[in-house]
């Protein structure tokens, strides 16, 4: 029997090896993030599975009970729970609520400190300063220094014009929670709007000018298209952070009809004393999944807003 070998040239062979190293290198750039990859999968995702099995169980701590699997039990009780009902719409009305109005206020810090003016650089730091604040601090100073009935600085801002002394916390808490979320977060709508407006092309607003346009005319048909994805950047990032807030609802009102979200509804409902660890993470389940949704409008827009940015 006759067999026939082939006999294979040096440049193909030199080739075959160019090939099986051009796949092999992007693995060996890639080993050295192996082990951080691999330890933030296991410190995420693990206890993320494990609160996706408990939100399929009945487990109560107190009275003591074992886990019992109920399937999709704790999702089916959701529409049915009024409290769960009142959290998310406390939820929804705080975060748009903060949202809008640090958007609008932040547009409006930006249009100003986008004009040249003495002392600038120490005004822009000074409006800065509450992003920088930790929420607790924020929620103990608003709480005890601002809107306190007996020694507060704006009851005694009202008293001067006649006005009695109120307990904004008491008498309004959802309302004084979004006004402390307003001046910490209009600080990060105003960065993100002054990149903006420092953004766009000088010889366009120079060209409306010569053209006799007005300033309102100006801002209103060439800033604004422009600031568009910056504003859909900022309101979708905002959101994605304040529907997670506690802090505030902790230490400004501690829960209340009127102050409860759903991140202190589930607190609420497991180590806050209702010792619920089933339906507490079905209820966390939602709210991931929610912040999941917005993250990932989020991604898309700022990749947009990448792509038009290299364009340009």
């Amino acid at each position: 029997m006759q067999v026939d070998t082939v006999r294979q040239e040096p440049g193909a062979a030199l080739g075959t090896a160019a090939r099986h190293d051009e796949l092999r290198r992007p693995w060996r750039r890639r080993l050295p993030l192996l082990p951080a990859l691999v330890f933030t999968v296991l410190l995420t995702q693990i206890p993320f599975l494990m609160n996706i099995w408990y939100s399929l169980t009945d487990w109560t701590i107190v009275p003591p009970s074992s886990r019992r699997y109920i399937g999709l039990d704790n999702y089916g009780d959701l529409p049915n729970d009024q409290f769960f009902r009142d959290a998310a719409w406390v939820t929804v009305v705080m975060t748009v609520s903060a949202v809008l109005a640090s958007l609008v206020l932040g547009t409006l810090l930006a249009v100003l400190l986008d004009r040249k003016f003495f002392g600038r650089g120490v005004a822009r730091t000074l409006l800065i300063t509450p992003f920088l604040i930790m929420p607790v601090v924020a929620g103990l100073i608003w709480k005890n220094q601002m809107f306190s009935g007996l020694y507060g600085v704006v009851n005694w801002v009202t008293a001067r014009v006649g006005m009695d002394s109120i307990e904004f916390v008491s008498r309004y808490p959802l309302g004084s929670i979004v006004v402390v979320l307003v001046w910490q977060w209009t600080p990060f709508m105003m960065l993100i709007m002054l990149a903006g407006l420092q953004s766009q092309p000088a010889e366009v607003l120079e060209a409306a000018k010569v053209d006799g346009a007005s300033g309102f005319g100006t801002f209103r048909q060439l800033t604004l298209p422009h600031l568009r994805p910056y504003m859909e950047l900022g309101t979708l990032l905002g959101t994605i952070y304040l529907i997670q807030v506690f802090d505030h609802v902790a230490v400004m009102t501690g829960g209340g009809p009127d102050s409860t979200n759903i991140p202190y509804f589930v607190y609420q409902r497991s180590i806050g004393g209702g010792w619920e660890f089933g339906k507490a993470s079905a209820y966390s389940i939602v709210v991931v999944v929610a912040s999941i949704i917005v993250a990932t409008i989020a991604l898309r827009v700022l990749s947009r807003l990448l792509r038009g940015e290299e364009i340009a």
